[in-house]
């Protein structure tokens, strides 16, 4: 230890004689001077390290709210109805008939002009495929109408605020029908499943508008039986790409095969209208009262899921006004208590007064995820940079995609070095922090400023990057939060 230590002293004061180095060492005190190895050691003795260790640099980095149009979140148009409200997403409904030729032949060219089109806006695709539509022409494949499946056509009732309408309402039973359906699903899932172009699918083909009811001739709608066919035929299709079930079941419901312990996600097409469970015998059928009777799993399903839904059509006139809606149900509970991600919204479609526009994009903010930096810090270790920031969800709701988050660091030569941060965005819930770390090679940087950015691009070619709710987003590279500088000798 001794030899070490007057090696240490000899490369602290090369000038001195041996006989005042040995005095110098004994003015040491041994506790000091092992603290000052750990720190000088490399830096000072062994110059060939290059640059030395440095403080890290933090970065505070303040709040300011998110954009309306993050990705996979917020108020969601159908698709190319949008008069300039910010949005990501947009939605469609497709009918079975038109992507089915026979029991195994499809024709994908009507989904995917869909898929096509929206993309082409920067937006993901929800869609929904149904066999029954008031107003509309039968969605049943032609080949099944042809074999002899029975068709239902009736004057429907249940449409408003809208007339009643015809509608056309198919043999659930039937077999054909049944093989056709799962068949679709399958070959469905092997060719979008994790498609870039596509957020979210609505589980639909059962029901009116694919809701999962004919009310009110429940008595026509497709058996338990038949719906967990097509909950398991959509379970084993989809591991990537989120399918989402109208209505939570629990074993005791009569209408709906249970789905309480199942990974689907929900959506609630009569949002701040039918929404809160009230405890009133004739509301059971409320979103959040379902919830409750499928089960603690279905109820706290919004943290592995995601909840999407619709506003409730008659809301749409009222909603954004100051004295807000005679009827419904307070919006901003309605998205606390589903931790709601995505609603269709279509009044925001329409030319909406100033004051108005600024509480749907309020609203629209408040849905699903909101992440912000809330503190990022860089260290020089030779050629490297240890980089590690803290990011705390402000949502309700988590960010269910995997996309990556990547940090790029950028020279003043013009070399960039981009290194991706381990963050598991899906399971940092809401109002929780996650920190994590990560080393940038600077090999080829010359010295000089290196400015950090952060990102999560959209894996959709032309699509919006997940932006942060920090004022310096966007501040020097669209799509990428600035975190702070450093200074590379």
């Amino acid at each position: 230890m001794q030899a070490k230590l007057l090696s240490l002293v000899s490369c602290l004061h090369p000038a001195e004689p041996p006989r005042e180095r040995q005095r110098t060492l004994a003015r040491f005190q041994l506790p000091l001077l092992l603290a000052r190895v750990a720190i000088l050691l490399s830096a000072v003795c062994f110059p060939a390290a290059g640059v030395t260790a440095a403080e890290p640099v933090v970065f505070q980095q303040a709040y300011a709210p998110g954009p309306a149009d993050n990705p996979l979140k917020g108020f969601v148009p159908y698709a190319g109805q949008n008069r300039g409200f910010p949005h990501s997403l947009e939605f469609e409904y497709l009918p079975l008939a038109s992507m089915m030729t026979g029991p195994s032949t499809f024709n994908w060219a009507p989904l995917e002009r869909l898929l096509d089109g929206i993309a082409s806006r920067g937006c993901q695709s929800v869609f929904r495929v149904y066999l029954e539509y008031p107003r509309k022409l039968s969605g049943v494949p032609e080949y099944l109408v042809q074999a002899g499946v029975k068709m239902r056509a009736w004057t429907n009732t249940n449409t408003q605020p809208f007339p009643p309408a015809l509608d056309h309402t198919p043999d659930y039973e039937d077999p054909r029908l049944r093989a056709a359906l799962t068949n679709f699903i399958a070959a469905l899932g092997v060719r979008y499943d994790g498609d870039p172009r596509i957020g979210f699918i609505t589980a639909g083909l059962l029901g009116t508008w694919g809701e999962w009811h004919c009310h009110p001739h429940s008595e026509w709608f497709a058996s338990r039986t038949v719906q967990a066919e097509v909950m398991d035929a959509y379970a084993a299709a989809f591991k990537k790409t989120p399918v989402l079930l109208r209505y939570p079941a629990g074993d005791q419901d009569r209408s709906h095969a249970p789905n309480g312990q199942r990974a689907f996600g929900y959506h609630d097409d009569s949002f701040a209208w039918a929404t809160l469970d009230t405890g009133r015998k004739s509301d059971s059928w409320f979103n959040l009262a379902l919830l409750r009777q499928a089960g603690p799993a279905a109820m706290e399903r919004w943290r592995t899921a995601p909840i999407g839904g619709e506003v409730r059509p008659e809301l749409w006139p009222c909603l954004w006004k100051q004295e807000g809606c005679r009827e419904g149900q307070d919006f901003a509970r309605c998205v606390r208590e589903t931790h709601a991600s995505w609603l269709m919204e279509s009044s925001t479609a329409r030319r909406l007064a100033p004051e108005e526009r600024e509480r749907a994009l309020a609203a629209a903010r408040s849905l699903g995820y909101e992440l912000q930096v809330v503190r990022a810090s860089a260290a020089l270790q030779g050629r490297a940079l240890d980089v590690t920031v803290t990011v705390t969800n402000r949502g309700v709701a988590p960010f269910y995609a995997g996309w990556p988050v990547k940090l790029v660091a950028g020279g003043s030569g013009g070399a960039e070095s981009m290194a991706e941060i381990p963050f598991a965005l899906k399971e940092l819930l809401p109002m929780t922090a996650d920190t994590r770390s990560v080393t940038v090679d600077l090999a080829r940087f010359a010295p000089g400023e290196i400015k950090l950015l952060l990102g999560i691009p959209n894996p959709l070619k032309g699509g919006k990057h997940l932006r942060f709710a920090n004022a310096d987003q966007d501040r020097d590279r669209a799509g990428w939060l600035t975190l702070g500088k450093v200074v590379l000798p």
